[in-house]
């Protein structure tokens, strides 16, 4: 019998703490309810980062202060904080318990463009970028929305912590434009320094999906992308005697229609792939044949094999017509790669798949939007090509009023995308959004209390 009354005292007490703690309540709802008034409670905070990150963009590989101001939010909310990891990169660790790892990525940088969006809070920086050209600066790629749902992520997750038990890493990665970032932080021991994660998770703002929905790609989401240069010699000569030189105008040409061929007659239908060529530069007067002709190009592909095909391929077709040409062996067209290559962003269609029954409980499943890959880059990917394997998913972000997308849809008249000098997200509710998605997809991974 006194057994029996310990026990009731003890169900009895359960039940009292539930009615006043919404995070130990029986329904997802109370914990749905908790999470979003916590939210609005953080949003006008959260508004004056955007708008200031936004007012103070860095060039990829400058970003001291933006790195600054990333890990001092970290420290916060009550992180441990690593900074200089691969550069500028910011590395917050929040132990809490026994379970699951899970690392959560924003970038940081911004774009060299000139802000056209007229918005009270618009760039007006300046910088000095690596060659030692003065430039105009804005966040035209929404990293400044990543990083304030970042932070609004850590400071609501650091308060929830008697509802979860796992570890958070949470990165702050430079350098995702030019493409180096994720590549300098992973050699820098990312993943032997710091708690090596079970998921890997990101989001980015999308130009065409209206604010306040989420999108998401299963499997491949974003391109291998290659910016190749090719260099075509010839032997200049005076315009009325092409008999007398080899013109590296003509055999440019012959390359760039020859180029075509690679996606319509070597890829196979259904594989994606694109090789375009997007700056041609030679010759200097009507009347001299150049002795060189300068190609820029951009490969992008979804498989591995498709992308070694393709370059393969692009250095054959050079080749072949410049011995056509009667080109001598050390005047053949040169083919070299950027430094600035990324792999594709395979999102784990398993974790994909999981975090879209989260997204659609949490958001509703018309605000839960699936989206066909595209031909940009990122190199969020590389987190996932490390030797462990490691699952991740980037997913959509809805930046844009529901109105513009839909007369965008109606009249067929694209919307600025992204790098545009005209990208404006709608800080709310594309903030709250993004803050509820990556919240609710952490709680659903980490460990429960």
């Amino acid at each position: 019998m006194k057994r029996f009354f310990c026990l009731l005292s003890l169900c009895a007490s359960i039940f009292i703490f539930s009615l006043f703690d919404p995070l130990h309540a029986a329904t997802p709802d109370a914990l749905h309810h908790s999470v979003q008034s916590r939210i609005d409670q953080e949003y006008p905070n959260l508004d004056k980062l955007y708008k200031d990150l936004h007012t103070h963009p860095e060039l990829s590989y400058h970003e001291e202060k933006t790195a600054a101001r990333i890990a001092a939010e970290l420290k916060q909310a009550g992180f441990d904080v690593t900074t200089k990891v691969g550069g500028h990169g910011v590395v917050g660790v929040l132990r809490n318990g026994t379970g699951p790892t899970i690392l959560l990525r924003t970038d940081l940088d911004a774009l060299p463009v000139k802000e056209q969006t007229g918005l009270p809070y618009a760039s007006k920086v300046r910088a000095t970028d690596d060659k030692g050209n003065e430039v105009d600066v804005m966040h035209a790629c929404g990293h400044d929305a990543h990083m304030t749902v970042f932070i609004g992520t850590a400071r609501l997750l650091a308060q929830l912590k008697d509802h979860w038990q796992g570890t958070l890493v949470m990165i702050g990665q430079p350098a995702e434009e030019r493409v180096g970032g994720a590549r300098a932080m992973l050699a820098d021991g990312l993943f032997k320094r710091f708690p090596k994660p079970d998921y890997c998770l990101a989001l980015h703002v999308k130009w065409d999906l209206p604010t306040g929905s989420i999108g998401t790609t299963e499997g491949f989401a974003l391109a291998n992308v290659d910016g190749v240069n090719v260099t075509i010699r010839g032997f200049g000569g005076h315009g009325s005697a092409p008999h007398t030189a080899k013109d590296p105008i003509v055999l440019a040409a012959q390359i760039i229609l020859a180029l075509q061929t690679i996606v319509s007659r070597e890829v196979e239908p259904g594989a994606p792939a694109v090789v375009t060529v997007g700056s041609i530069h030679g010759g200097t007067k009507h009347n001299i044949i150049p002795d060189e002709v300068k190609l820029q190009l951009t490969v992008r592909s979804y498989s591995d094999e498709v992308r070694t095909n393709t370059l393969a391929s692009i250095r054959r077709i050079t080749r072949g017509l410049g011995l056509a040409a009667g080109l001598p062996e050390d005047h053949l067209p040169e083919v070299t790669l950027e430094d600035e290559s990324a792999h594709a962003t395979f999102n784990d269609p398993e974790l994909t798949r999981r975090l879209t029954g989260v997204f659609q409980t949490w958001l509703g499943n018309e605000k839960t939007l699936k989206q066909k890959p595209i031909m940009g880059a990122e190199d969020f990917s590389l987190y996932g090509r490390t030797e462990e394997k490691i699952p991740i998913c980037m997913f959509w972000l809805g930046a844009v009023e529901p109105e513009r997308v839909a007369e965008s849809q109606r009249s067929g008249k694209p919307l600025p995308s992204l790098h545009s000098s005209l990208f404006r997200p709608v800080p709310e509710p594309t903030i709250k959004t993004g803050v509820t998605a990556m919240t609710a997809a952490v709680l659903d991974l980490v460990g429960k209390k």
